[in-house]
């Protein structure tokens, strides 16, 4: 059978991802895998209509697709992304459908689960027969046993497509609905109380929900609010996943575009970021994405720590919970503080209004008083899978990384926390004896746990 691959890998024929594919070829040389480098190629598959049919035909003739790619931000890459509109912008998703369908992917696993979702959603959404996902850490094929977990899983790809097995989907269409948002007078004017603000968007149409709740948020505050237009940034392409950065924070772009310069003039600079866009399939735009991919020349290191951080949306946000996991886990993940998300899907001005007013008045407040929410698994977990593996086997070529994580103590293992060793040392060997570990568990354990927290209670009355 007939296999058409889309690469989503930035780096094409020099993927991790992408050798993967090359093993299951070797080991079922019945089967011909077509493969296309889509995102290391993404400009010319926008520009050049042959191109872009060739792939379709390819889809169109195949009896299975399997989508590749690395992880980028908690998704993929922002070229995989535009060629995934382009499918719709171009009115060829019934290419997709009913097609057999699979999605590989590599990464260290810090947020597998939104890309396998996002992925999942879309062949959904192309009405395609899903058969699952493989989630690969970068060299699990140096392994006997990731090498025997990738065969079966490829061979139960294969297996599927050949028995034209049956097949579920997971998420439902999503409904959009017709809203016009007329923005109301402003009352009361809110200050900025010398905070410096900055409302970033990906804005096309100044008439559209978007350009009104933007301008509306705007017109809410006494002093100028700075705006840019992230299609008004010399952007010259996405991520290209080389990794010069890890060395010290220097993107392979250089001087060729002007991003770094504007990340770290404005972005970093602003105790209030506002980010304002609109809902593309499962996601925000590929242009916000490309906007996520490119602030990673900053690598694994947090640069929005302690900023007041909100997104102003339009379209069904509700209807995609992955997307909101997506948004927290990146604010949280960068320490910055996640005020709020206003949408337009309440369908009523004067309530939009309302939030958008209350949303304003928020961010200074908590600018002001520096507030940082307490983090939640979405950063506390993520953290510990970047500091073991900046720790081990990914501290070269990531150094800037390994630099900041020492300097600000993230290499927080438990073998640092001496008193606790001794005092769990201490109590495994009581809890051999049968009368203590009664002791422990039934009678003392309960009122030893409450023991450190009563007593700053206790205090705090004092």
């Amino acid at each position: 059978m007939k296999i058409t691959v889309l690469n989503g890998s930035p780096k094409g024929d020099l993927s991790v991802t992408l050798q993967y594919v090359n093993f299951i070829q070797k080991k079922f040389p019945h089967h011909e895998l077509k493969i296309f480098n889509i995102a290391s190629t993404i400009k010319k598959i926008e520009e050049d209509d042959k191109a872009f049919a060739e792939i379709m035909e390819e889809i169109g003739s195949s009896d299975g697709v399997l989508w590749t790619f690395p992880l980028y931000y908690l998704l993929v890459a922002s070229q995989y992304k535009r060629f995934i509109e382009l499918i719709w912008e171009r009115n060829v998703s019934d290419v997709f459908k009913n097609k057999y369908t699979a999605v590989l992917s590599t990464s260290i696993h810090f947020f597998d689960h939104t890309a396998h979702n996002y992925m999942n959603a879309i062949c959904d959404d192309l009405d395609m027969k899903y058969l699952g996902y493989f989630s690969a850490a970068m060299y699990d094929l140096t392994s006997r046993k990731g090498r025997e977990k990738w065969l079966l899983f490829a061979s139960e790809f294969f297996e599927g497509i050949q028995n034209q097995v049956p097949t579920t989907k997971k998420y439902a269409p999503i409904v959009y609905r017709a809203f016009d948002y007329t923005p109301g007078s402003v009352e009361p004017k809110v200050s900025l109380k010398g905070k410096k603000a900055l409302i970033l968007s990906d804005l096309k149409e100044p008439d559209s929900n978007l350009g009104k709740m933007i301008e509306r948020f705007k017109n809410i505050f006494v002093e100028e609010v700075k705006m840019i237009n992230l299609h008004q940034i010399g952007i010259k392409g996405g991520c290209l996943g080389c990794i010069q950065c890890g060395y010290n924070y220097q993107c392979a772009y250089g001087n060729q575009d002007g991003f770094v310069q504007f990340y770290n003039d404005h972005v970093k600079t602003a105790d209030v970021l506002i980010f304002a866009g609109t809902i593309q399939d499962r996601y925000l735009s590929s242009r916000w994405k490309m906007f996520f991919d490119r602030s990673f020349f900053n690598t694994h290191t947090p640069s929005l720590i302690g900023k007041q951080v909100s997104f102003i949306l339009s379209g069904p946000l509700r209807q995609i919970p992955n997307l909101r996991q997506i948004l927290e886990a990146y604010t949280e993940w960068q320490l910055a503080n996640l005020v709020d998300i206003v949408t337009d899907e309440d369908e009523d001005s004067e309530t939009l209004d309302n939030q958008l007013q209350h949303l304003a008045e928020q961010v200074i407040r908590l600018a002001v008083k520096n507030y940082i929410k307490p983090r939640t698994f979405l950063s506390v977990g993520g953290m510990k899978i970047f500091r073991d593996d900046i720790w081990g086997k990914l501290r070269f070529p990531f150094l800037a990384d390994h630099q900041f994580y020492k300097k600000h103590r993230l290499y927080d293992f438990p073998h640092r926390k001496y008193k606790s060793r001794i005092m769990n040392a201490i109590l495994i060997l009581l809890s051999k004896i049968p009368s203590m570990r009664k002791e422990i568990y039934r009678k003392r354990m309960k009122e030893e746990m409450l023991r450190p927290l009563q007593k700053i209670v206790n205090e705090s009355m004092d």
